[in-house]
């Protein structure tokens, strides 16, 4: 089977791109006229892995959002699995979704299950939809899945944009500072440091290191810029190729002061809303664990539910083990432990949930708040030290000649 990049016509002549996996071109064919389109021409893709999606054709959490909605309903309905992903994959707008969808109702109709014919696109699908919707398969209620998928994608989407939030002013406001400071150490500070090198007297050690510091800058500019960008590629190529270099900077990034408490705070409200769901879809708990463990990225962490895991798989109790792990604080494990003792451990996970939800929207409050004075700080000092720089050695002028 190969992936195929087409163009067609659709019912109003309007031309349409995408991109289908199939066996030949008339394969191809057939799936593009269930689809109501018109093959104009193809291609096999070439298969690389550092291949770029083309703009407009990422599938958005709102799409899925869109698409899980509609599939409840119709299950609801009583509409059978099938006629639901052909009536999804004729009404949606976005082509790639489109073109999953349709690569979805091939394979199901050939005979698999949907969790398995989803499982074949992890890149849209991660290992939480497959776990929640093979639950559904055994217990017969897909609807419930598809329930609790529209809850959880609400969710990450309500994540993400937190962590955007968190990530980008901070990053804007460091690159305005980097700007504004390149900009007085490569134009401004330059003019003014000739006219003081003329004055042909002993400057101050203020203006020196002005002068030399612009001069390195006016002399250096593009390995200046250069260096931080070829650090990041670095860094991260050193954090795809070693476990253990990945580990040592995933432990340094939660030791940062205010920034180590947002990220600690995201992963494992990551953790929870996903062990949360998985164990109200009535998968059992060692693979709701293990899902939702792979759903945080840092390693430091991961590794701390790896071993709660297993104490669990000893016979410990969950709460004692997310308390063993050292990285849940304490109202959390005794919330988790009332559920247990009270066999009503699926509310409460969803109150962990919410805890996570209030303390990480707090905690990224605080980081900003703290964000821009601090920024402002270091620009009021790189404004007075060049204020000093040359203001200094004129009013050692203006004394020497009795102004």
């Amino acid at each position: 089977m190969h992936k195929y990049s087409y163009r067609a016509m659709n019912e109003r002549g309007r031309p349409v791109r995408g991109g289908l996996s199939a066996v030949n071109e008339s394969d191809l064919y057939q799936q593009l006229q269930g689809m109501g389109l018109e093959l104009i021409d193809c291609r096999i893709q070439k298969q690389s892995k550092f291949s770029i999606p083309f703009i407009g054709g990422r599938i958005k959490a709102r799409d899925l959002i869109q698409m899980f909605v509609h599939m409840e309903q119709l299950q609801l309905a009583g509409v059978p699995l099938l006629e639901s992903l052909s009536d999804i994959r004729d009404s949606v707008d976005n082509p790639a979704l489109r073109d999953m969808v349709s690569e979805v109702y091939r394979d199901v109709s050939e005979g698999k299950a949907l969790s398995e014919a989803m499982a074949n696109h992890p890149k849209v699908f991660s290992n939480i939809f497959i776990s929640l919707i093979a639950s559904g398969e055994e217990t017969g209620n897909l609807a419930s899945s598809f329930a609790q998928l529209i809850v959880f994608l609400k969710w990450s989407d309500m994540m993400r944009r937190r962590v955007i939030k968190a990530m980008s002013y901070p990053i804007f406001v460091t690159l305005l500072f980097i700007g504004v400071l390149s900009l007085l150490m490569l134009f401004t500070v330059p003019q003014i440091t000739e006219f003081l090198k003329e004055l042909d007297q002993e400057l101050p050690y203020a203006t020196v290191a002005l002068i030399n510091t612009s001069d390195f800058f006016m002399a250096n500019y593009p390995y200046v810029f250069a260096t931080p960008v070829i650090f990041i590629i670095v860094h991260k190529m050193l954090r795809n190729a070693f476990y253990g270099y990945r580990y040592h900077t995933d432990a340094i990034y939660l030791r940062i002061p205010v920034i180590g408490d947002v990220i600690r705070k995201i992963a494992l409200s990551r953790f929870s809303r996903t062990f949360g769901a998985l164990y109200k879809s009535g998968l059992e708990i060692l693979k709701s664990f293990e899902a939702s463990t792979n759903t945080v990225t840092n390693k430091v962490i991961i590794e701390a539910l790896v071993r709660a895991k297993g104490q669990i798989s000893d016979g410990s109790s969950i709460s004692a083990a997310l308390a063993n792990t050292g990285e849940f604080p304490a109202l959390v494990t005794r919330m988790v432990r009332i559920g247990e003792d009270s066999g009503n451990l699926t509310k409460v996970l969803d109150q962990v949930g919410e805890f996570y939800d209030q303390d990480v929207d707090e905690s990224v409050s605080r980081m900003i708040g703290m964000v821009t004075p601090t920024l402002t700080i270091f620009l009021g000092f790189m404004i007075l030290w060049i204020a000093i720089g040359v203001f200094g050695p004129i009013y050692g002028i203006m004394g020497q000649v009795g102004i």
